[in-house]
């Protein structure tokens, strides 16, 4: 579990190694960890074949490959494929060798990590340093935009932290998922109490000093989502289940409509202004770009190459040329097209579909059981759906740890069923027992 927890904490925090040691001393943990999943996958390769995991997963990935042949940029597309498929094996070796309350122990590991880290460097800035700071590989001298500060020094002033991810959005979702993750282990006595509550409230406090209004939506989101998966494992037959699924659709339609209608409203509690801090510009471009090359997109990137064209005649915000569309689907439009963004949709959605399944389904291990619940069941849909919600304002869900987390809980919904963790066939190659 240590490679795991190295793993996907250089995929949430990559930002803090490549502020810390540069770029190039980034690119060593990426080739470190790129020789250890290689590793892994031959290890395992008895227990996996490519044509078991998810085909929207495969698809996506043979098409990020495929637009080298029609890409603006084909030597930075077939750059942008490789990184896609390292860090996509490298999410496929974690699924495979850890159980799901292995990968719950990993995740919360990671993200005390990240909050904890977070919370010391933000003290050391402002207590001893007591001064904004730049990331290593910017040069002061040449006044760049304060949007590449790493800390602002707001700490002890109450303003909107960035820790060591260097971004006060990047650091909200991470203390979202964090949460998540810490009340699962809580609910299910996996960590001591008082250990449990007190990481519960770090990650409420990060989340308020973040002060990020898409995150506040996704914290809305996530506690409606839980709701009603206990509202749905409570009900005890078929016609429960048909009226809670009934209720259940015209809440979430009531609450759709009130927020639609109130949108401007609520922008203005989040201390958001209607274009969303610049994104409407941001996207109007991006959707003009898209529309010049709308079936198969400008080739596949991942991150823009910001000095290219076309991204280096965008729009910048702050002084800063943006490194994604600040939305996933207009970013998978723009890149792979409206084919990419049809085998997108069908990877989020089938993922969605199955971890929701996960949730509400009683744990079976032996046939003849009723089977119980499991805490740790509604991990993959409550982490998604903060996923889903922060697609509409980042493009991180196709990115690093946001990446790995969409590939990890697409494959192990899907090739590990909750159940078959504690009986011997769980460890039969897994091909043999997915579900389609």
């Amino acid at each position: 579990m240590g490679f795991a927890t190295f793993v996907l904490f250089t995929g949430i925090a990559g930002d803090f190694w490549r502020n810390l040691i540069f770029w190039q001393g980034y690119g060593v943990l990426v080739l470190i960890i790129t020789g250890v999943t290689i590793a892994m996958l031959v290890r395992n390769r008895k227990r996996l074949r490519v044509g078991s995991l998810p085909y929207p997963l495969l698809a996506f990935m043979a098409l990020s490959f495929l637009s080298i042949s029609w890409s603006f940029y084909p030597g930075f597309t077939t750059l942008g494929a490789v990184v896609q498929l390292v860090t996509t094996a490298a999410a496929v070796s974690i699924a495979i060798t850890l159980t799901w309350q292995e990968l719950l122990t990993v995740l919360g590991w990671v993200f005390r990590l990240v909050l904890g880290l977070s919370f010391l460097f933000e003290f050391v800035v402002a207590a001893i340093i007591r001064h904004p700071i730049y990331p290593v590989w910017v040069a002061p001298v040449a006044h760049p935009a304060q949007l590449l500060y790493w800390s602002r020094d707001l700490l002890f002033q109450s303003g909107k932290i960035q820790g060591i991810l260097g971004n006060s959005s990047l650091l909200a979702m991470a203390a979202l998922v964090g949460l998540i993750v810490f009340a699962i282990q809580l609910a299910a006595k996996d960590v001591r109490r008082g250990w449990g509550w007190f990481w519960l409230v770090v990650a409420v406090v990060t989340i308020g000093l973040t002060q990020s209004a898409t995150i506040f939506v996704a914290l809305a989101v996530v506690i409606v989502v839980a709701i009603a998966s206990l509202l749905v494992r409570l009900a005890r037959t078929p016609r429960a289940r048909a009226f809670t699924y009934g209720g259940i659709a015209a809440v979430v339609a009531l609450l759709a409509v009130s927020a639609f209608l109130a949108q401007d409203r609520i922008l203005s509690v989040l201390g958001k202004s209607p274009d969303l801090t610049g994104r409407a510009e941001i996207w109007k471009e991006v959707i003009a770009l898209a529309q010049q090359r709308p079936g198969a997109g400008w080739g596949w990137l991942g991150y823009w190459i910001v000095w290219i064209a076309p991204f280096n005649t965008l729009h910048k915000a702050g002084g800063v040329q943006p490194p994604h569309a600040h939305d996933a689907w207009l970013d998978v439009w723009l890149q792979v097209g409206i084919i990419g963004l049809v085998v997108f949709a069908a990877l989020v959605l089938a993922t969605l579909v199955r971890s929701w399944l996960l949730s509400v389904d009683r744990v079976v291990t032996a046939p003849g059981q009723t089977g119980t619940y499991s805490w740790v069941a509604m991990l993959p849909v409550l982490v998604l759906t903060a996923q889903l919600v922060q697609s509409i304002a980042e493009s991180r869900i196709l990115l690093e740890g946001g990446w790995m987390l969409l590939v990890i809980w697409a494959v192990k919904t899907k090739l590990t069923p909750l159940g078959l963790e504690s009986v011997p066939e769980a460890r039969a190659p897994l091909s043999l027992r997915s579900r389609r």
